[in-house]
């Protein structure tokens, strides 16, 4: 019964310094309608910083630690498959980077990021289905959307360069398109992330962003009665940044591939396992991941 809903999750569950670049396999996947998921886990990433070329700082490295904890609860939406979820991570930094070629700026810091609110409705191919219903259901063509909205609630410090927080709005509507062929499932999933200015950026600067594009594919396929594994691709661009109305350096771009398993545990629990790194990444941050989530699912409320 619960063979994709880990699934929907995981735009959720990569720390956010990263996310620009998530990986979501099975975001659109028709979820049992009435049930409630409870998540929990540990993700690592770490990675290259890419600064500016006037910046002072070079050879910049970032590590994170993250542990997730998340809500979600499955909908009728006139008529329709949804989900509701919500995720606060809390996270470990370091960073660290030479200062003109020479001496080593470091940074460690912990404390809850900025929670995330993620809206999906799919609204073809996806019936809103009791679980006994869900049984018997086929998946052919299912069309979606969602919306994830970000809040500049996690811990910040304007008199730092580094922070776990980003003191800011951002919001990312997406439409996917799931293809269902016997064992295999075929994604696609187009979306745009806008984000409001910082006002209260380093030194008293107001930082802004441009919008960054984004486009993931993913190849599925089932291993049992609940568990599968994915093979992903995505690729991003844009997300220049400017500092006082003065732009910095190049917009972001790149590609990167992932790998999950969802594997269950019993009927209720399962855990979820994943990595990701880059392809090719022309301009910007590269990181690297690895992820594990664990899953419990019961049914209840209205």
């Amino acid at each position: 019964m619960a063979k994709g809903l880990a699934a929907a999750l995981t735009v959720f569950l990569v720390p956010l310094l990263a996310a620009a670049q998530t990986m979501d396999p099975r975001a659109y996947a028709n979820l049992p309608v009435g049930l409630n998921f409870l998540l929990a886990g540990y993700t690592y990433v770490e990675g290259e910083v890419g600064f500016d070329a006037s910046s002072p700082l070079q050879d910049g490295r970032t590590r994170v630690h993250a542990l997730p904890v998340g809500y979600v609860r499955s909908l009728d939406v006139f008529g329709n498959a949804g989900n509701i979820a919500l995720i606060v991570p809390f996270v470990d930094l370091t960073a660290t980077a030479s200062l003109n070629g020479a001496s080593e700026a470091r940074r460690e810091v912990s404390g809850l990021g900025d929670p995330m609110v993620r809206m999906a409705v799919n609204f073809y191919g996806a019936p809103p289905l009791r679980p006994a219903e869900y049984a018997a259901w086929r998946q052919d063509l299912i069309v979606g959307a969602s919306l994830a909205v970000t809040a500049p609630l996690g811990q910040y410090d304007k008199d730092r360069l580094v922070n776990i927080g980003t003191n800011r709005w951002s919001m990312k509507p997406e439409l996917g398109v799931s293809q269902g062929l016997g064992e295999w499932t075929f994604e696609l999933a187009a979306g745009v992330t806008w984000f409001s200015e910082n006002d209260e950026f380093f030194n008293g600067n107001t930082r802004e962003q441009d919008a960054l594009y984004s486009l993931q594919v993913h190849v599925t396929r089932q291993l049992g009665a609940r568990a599968w594994g994915a093979f992903s691709a995505t690729y991003f661009d844009g997300g220049r940044t400017s500092i006082n109305g003065v732009e910095q350096g190049q917009k972001l771009g790149g590609t990167r591939l992932g790998l999950t398993f969802s594997l269950p545990v019993d009927q209720r629990n399962s855990v979820r396992l994943s990595a990701h790194g880059g392809l090719a990444v022309r301009t910007g941050s590269d990181f690297r991941g690895l992820a594990a989530i664990w899953q419990h699912v019961w049914a209840g409320g209205p």
